[in-house]
């Protein structure tokens, strides 16, 4: 396969690549690490993943991080997994994380935005105040480095402040998002055994209060080792029984005291989807994910004291603790606490308008809804401060990229970026000195050595293969919860290419340095021996006005055919008529190829996704030969679970 953009859609103008951070930092890092002075990016890249010691050297001495203990040196081990990052190093995160106090105490470090959309700042000095007499009553509650402490939180200052307190203790932050069922939050929690869990009474989402103490009953049931539960009145009810309150935790003026710990110390534990088990506990160290986010944030996105940074989230999905990491930068970040398109489609637009964000991030799915809806960002709102708008969760297709190009401004940086929960970072994405193809990555990010493989271990260019990152990144977990001999972490990551990290999305890397993603690899499209990306379809697809969503899969036959089915959820008032069918293969087989035209295509009432927003491939897969339900998903993670009988059914009905 190769690319068909070679016309970039845009280009960074040279001052923008002059004042970018890491412009700055490849020149000094070419003056004290011998990086490459001359190259750009391409050059950058290369010697970040050939002289990996010296570039995460380079990485900790431009941002200064603070190690209270000195490391040894960069690497003790560098195989995967196991890899051994700074010996001997002892850092906080949460100290880093409130460093802007010092010189910027007046200044907003969070807004707060509801669905008033009316900002509320908290200041750096407030944070920090908050922090310290946080951290100051958990160390009087008894909590120990290494303890675990648990929130039941939306996107609020109080799940910062929860967060910072607990790593400056040296304790393991986990949180689920109040949307969550007990179900969930119990499949989670119980891994890791709490000893603290912070909730709120409920929420706000859609206009609507959705009251949540009989959950958190619940889960004070069925958490025995919790020794303290604290009430954040969101909806203004009474503590219950034997909780603590929010307000009397956070009220002393304490100057935070932060516990030295090993940079390799557990910071938090985040969860995979959990859709076909128990979702896989994922650790990742204080130290990998300061230096990480620090690279990231700080390089990649280019954000520093002067920023505004958003993105649409939870606290149940990774997106809210890379924002979160936004303070490391000295950046404010910004936290929505609402439903994405509440009281209308343009939310999210109107919040980055009140706030003067400058990096606005959000998901592909919230693009292409605007499209679909006719949204004009720019015609009804001041983005002025927007300089890029990020996305992610899934690829944004090339008509996402033409309508923020026409829609928010000409002059703007689009970053598609692409990670995953298991690094808690990019893989490839956001470039600000790089010009942007449509439906295009812009590069692979610094000290990730990404490479596309076939099954042979082949690297490939302007063709499609698996995922693989050659080389350790610091936020690789340092190991999941309760695998003690590590086999299903290795099993996850490691079983395909001993050594090597495979991820499981279809990539393309091109010839000029961009990169593709195409769609999950563990629910591949493969006909005839040809691998296709599903995202491809989803893309040519849902640009029809009739298409709301769909979903294709692939189900290997026990005669040895092969099925491949696309289901789709019609707009309000469209019909899947003959003049449609014929509209949706023809779309197909014009902008892909005939070998990309289903077998069949079948209405179904909804598409399901798993909580953070993700369609549902391999579970829909799995129901489709004929596993059932109660095997092929886990019910907690889905965000509609009658959706997936609609499967079943057919299922049932083909046999």
């Amino acid at each position: 396969m190769s690319t068909a953009n070679p016309q970039p859609l845009w280009r960074p103008d040279p001052q923008r690549i002059a004042q970018a951070q890491i412009t700055k930092f490849q020149a000094w890092a070419a003056e004290h690490h011998g990086a490459p002075a001359l190259g750009g990016y391409p050059a950058l890249h290369r010697w970040s993943v050939d002289e990996l010691e010296a570039f995460w050297t380079a990485v900790t001495q431009w941002f200064d991080v603070r190690f209270t203990s000195p490391y040894a040196r960069v690497l003790g081990d560098r195989s995967m997994p196991g890899t051994e990052w700074f010996p001997g190093a002892t850092v906080n995160y949460a100290e880093h994380a409130l460093r802007a106090a010092a010189t910027r105490a007046d200044e907003p470090a969070l807004l707060h935005v509801d669905e008033t959309h009316e900002p509320r700042p908290v200041t750096w000095s407030e944070l920090r105040r908050q922090v310290g007499s946080l951290a100051a009553e958990l160390r009087a509650l008894g909590v120990r480095p290494g303890d675990r402490i648990s929130g039941y939180l939306p996107n609020i200052p109080e799940a910062v402040v929860a967060l910072l307190a607990t790593a400056a203790v040296g304790a393991v932050w986990t949180s689920c998002a109040p949307d969550f069922g007990a179900r969930s939050v119990l499949d989670r929690f119980q891994q890791v055994e709490p000893v603290v869990l912070f909730t709120v009474d409920g929420y706000r989402y859609g206009g609507k209060e959705h009251d949540r103490r009989d959950v958190v009953a619940e889960l004070r049931r069925e958490l025995p080792t919790l020794r303290a539960v604290v009430h954040i009145p969101l909806l203004g009810t009474e503590a219950p029984e034997g909780a603590l309150e929010w307000s009397g935790l956070t009220s002393a003026d304490v100057a935070p005291v932060f516990e030295p710990v090993p940079f390799d110390h557990p910071l938090w534990v985040l969860y995979s989807s959990g859709t076909t088990g128990l979702p896989k506990a994922i650790v990742q160290s204080q130290g990998g994910i300061l230096v990480e986010h620090l690279k990231q944030l700080g390089l990649h996105c280019d954000l520093g004291p002067g920023d505004r940074f958003f993105w649409y989230t939870s606290t149940g999905w990774m997106m809210w603790n890379f924002l979160v990491s936004g303070l490391l930068t000295g950046t404010t970040i910004i936290l929505y606490d609402g439903s994405p398109g509440y009281p209308d489609t343009g939310a999210q637009w109107r919040i980055a308008e009140r706030t003067g964000a400058t990096l606005f991030g959000t998901s592909a799915a919230y693009v292409m809804a605007c499209r679909k809806a006719g949204v004009h960002p720019s015609r009804d709102f001041d983005l002025s401060t927007v300089r890029c708008v990020a996305t992610t969760g899934s690829p944004l297709p090339p008509d996402g990229f033409r309508w923020l190009h026409d829609e928010v401004r000409q002059d703007l940086w689009i970053a598609s970026v692409s990670g995953g929960t298991d690094v808690c970072s990019c893989f490839a994405g956001a470039v600000p000195t790089l010009p942007v193809h449509i439906g295009e990555l812009q590069a692979p990010c610094l000290g990730t050595d990404l490479q596309s493989w076939d099954p042979d271990g082949t690297p490939l260019i302007d063709e499609v293969g698996e995922l693989v990152v050659t080389n350790p990144m610091p936020s690789m977990p340092i190991h999941f919860w309760n695998d003690p001999d590590g086999s299903r972490y290795h099993d996850s990551y490691f079983a395909m290419y001993p050594g090597v990290w495979r991820h499981g999305d279809w990539i393309t890397l091109t010839s000029h340095g961009s990169v593709i993603i195409h769609g999950r690899s563990d629910s591949t499209l493969n006909r005839q021996g040809v691998r296709m990306g599903s995202a491809d379809i989803y893309e040519a697809v849902e640009r029809l006005p009739e298409i709301k969503e769909s979903l294709v899969i692939g189900v290997e036959q026990p005669d040895g055919g092969y099925w491949m089915p696309l289901f789709v959820q019609l707009t309000p008032g469209a019909a899947l008529d003959d003049a449609l069918l014929g509209r949706i293969k023809g779309t197909i087989r014009e902008q892909l190829s005939p070998r990309h035209v289903p077998d069949e295509v079948i209405e179904v009432p909804g598409i399901p996704h798993t909580l953070t927003g993700k369609r549902i491939e391999v579970p829909v897969k799995r129901l489709l030969q004929g596993t059932p339900l109660d095997k092929a998903v886990n019910p907690g993670s889905v965000d509609d679970l009658d959706l997936l009988r609609f499967y079943e059914e057919l299922a049932r009905k083909r046999a």
